[in-house]
């Protein structure tokens, strides 16, 4: 159902949506527990899609867009901020290497994302991945009933900007999520609190910081799909699909439904007991 130009679940509809984002939670784990250096992304493709796939779902991305997405997840090393395709890339010591993956379950998407460092990396990046993850939980944490996506996007922005000299990409946004992998409305990563659509009961987003060491600009490699910092800066890029129910957040690609980082926030746990 739409309303005021949104998708809004029916309780039955987040459930669908709750299996498939723990199939993509999963995947993520699958990937992560992989990641070593002298790894490929293919090979880390490989993982994500034969769980995926052994679940009983199916990968979002293979095939999406045009030109059609060939892999199963994004893989997007060091300077790559999303978007990449997996390959011969191998990973080495002290690279960090982003994770995106969706999955479908009987017509419902799930959605998120991990940064992942090979090794031992420097502390300057170990902080940016711990700054971009925490400001994915600000955002989770900043959405109410009645609230506006805008409330999301402030808390996204306030955190980094006080966490240090960041670029935050605005050109990648989150968005909303459910029958489709990409629909209405719009999640920036910065912005004003109390703008933007309202926030209702049945609402499910995908909301996803990009943060830089660097500069916020980006571009498009000539694969037409790596996005890449311009100044070569590394990023860090985190995750979660949310829905919001009548008692709040629940993280629908979190193991825990977001539980733990939500308490932890002082805000409403919003899945089931």
């Amino acid at each position: 159902m739409f309303g005021s130009g949104l998708e809004i679940k029916t309780p039955e509809q987040i459930l669908l949506m709750r299996e498939a984002g723990l199939v993509v939670a999963d995947a993520l784990a699958a990937v992560r527990d992989a990641v070593r250096p002298g790894i490929t992304t293919g090979e880390l493709d490989r993982v994500a899609e034969d769980l995926i796939r052994s679940r009983g779902a199916t990968p979002s991305f293979l095939g999406y867009g045009v030109p059609p997405f060939p892999a199963t997840i994004c893989a997007s090393v060091n300077e790559a901020v999303v978007h990449g395709i997996p390959g011969s890339q191998v990973l080495a010591e002290g690279d960090v290497v982003s994770i995106d993956c969706g999955a479908i379950v009987d017509g419902w998407h799930g959605d998120a994302a991990v940064t992942v460092a090979v090794g031992d990396v420097p502390d300057e990046v170990v902080e940016l991945m711990r700054v971009t993850e925490e400001a994915l939980w600000q955002g989770l944490a900043a959405a109410r009933p009645g609230g506006r996506v805008g409330d999301i996007s402030h808390a996204i922005e306030h955190y980094v900007r006080d966490a240090g000299d960041y670029g935050i990409v605005e050109d990648y946004t989150g968005h909303g999520i459910g029958t489709a992998m990409h629909l209405p409305p719009d999640v920036p990563n910065y912005g004003r609190a109390g703008r933007g659509p309202r926030l209702k009961r049945g609402l499910a987003l995908a909301v996803e910081p990009m943060i830089t060491l660097g500069a916020k600009e980006t571009a498009v490699t000539e694969d037409d799909w790596t996005v890449v910092t311009t100044d070569g800066s590394v990023a860090a890029h985190f995750e979660h699909t949310f829905a919001l129910t009548d008692d709040g957040v629940w993280v629908l690609t979190a193991h825990d439904g977001g539980r733990a980082d939500l308490e932890r926030l002082g805000v409403p746990y919003g899945g089931p007991a």
